[in-house]
């Protein structure tokens, strides 16, 4: 299981959830390409960037930043947050980004999904947030009628090769991961699922562990690595032990 650190961007430069730093002697860390190389540093292999103004105003803001960690950092890096267009995500894709993650458009847009998914392939990433069962939009502001459980496997039946989901209720370490919920999602599917949200400590990243046989490649990171309460190095050698 892979172990990806999170990033999230605002007027170029990187938010961090908690307001804490790396060390004790260190000022809160808001430069994009200094909090990259510091995960690459402690051996995250890809990154995962939010584009937070993106996704609110529906196309991409701060590219120049996610260059900037790209050339400075040499990973793979997957990027969320105002793609809603094929153009939008030839022009993300075409400045180096490895994959794109798409969640508002998909479920507003059905012939953008399908298009997208027939154009990208394994390059393109549905991102399922989950708010009280039903899939949320605009970063979360908004939720639809549909539940989420009906929302991925429509998507999957378009073309979707692989999802991000999150529990927005656990979003921040707050209550632990929901394993429950990711297990279920990991049996309705037969996809790729990468975990987001709630990841607090050592424990539940052994338990999401556990879900690995039934399709559980990652589990993305922020605010416990950010707030000290996780480092990644010790995270990333627990997911990648052998059994």
């Amino acid at each position: 299981m892979q172990v990806i650190p999170g990033i999230d961007l605002v007027g170029g430069k990187c938010c961090c959830p908690m307001h804490t730093s790396f060390e004790q002697n260190t000022p809160h860390p808001t430069d994009p390409e200094y909090v990259a190389s510091a995960w690459a540093l402690q051996g995250a292999k890809r990154l995962f960037i939010a584009d937070l103004e993106g996704a609110r105003m529906g196309e991409p803001q701060n590219l120049k930043a996610v260059r900037q960690i790209i050339e400075t950092t040499k990973l793979p890096v997957d990027l969320g947050g105002g793609i809603r267009s094929l153009d939008a995500a030839k022009r993300v894709l075409d400045m180096g980004v490895d994959r794109i993650v798409i969640g508002t458009g998909a479920a507003l847009e059905i012939n953008f999904a399908r298009e997208i998914f027939s154009a990208y392939g394994d390059r393109v990433i549905l991102s399922l947030a989950s708010l009280n069962g039903y899939v949320a939009i605009r970063d979360w502001q908004a939720r639809t009628d549909e539940r989420a459980d009906d929302f991925a496997k429509r998507m999957c039946d378009l073309g979707a090769r692989r999802l991000v989901f999150t529990d927005v209720s656990r979003k921040g370490m707050r209550g632990g991961v929901n394993v429950t919920a990711v297990a279920r999602m990991a049996r309705i599917l037969q996809i790729p699922i990468i975990a987001s949200g709630g990841v607090s400590n050592l424990s539940d990243i052994e338990e999401l562990k556990s879900l690995e046989s039934a399709g559980l490649e990652g589990v993305i990171i922020v605010t416990a690595i950010y707030s000290g309460s996780l480092k990644l190095s010790e995270a990333i050698a627990v997911a990648e032990a052998s059994e």
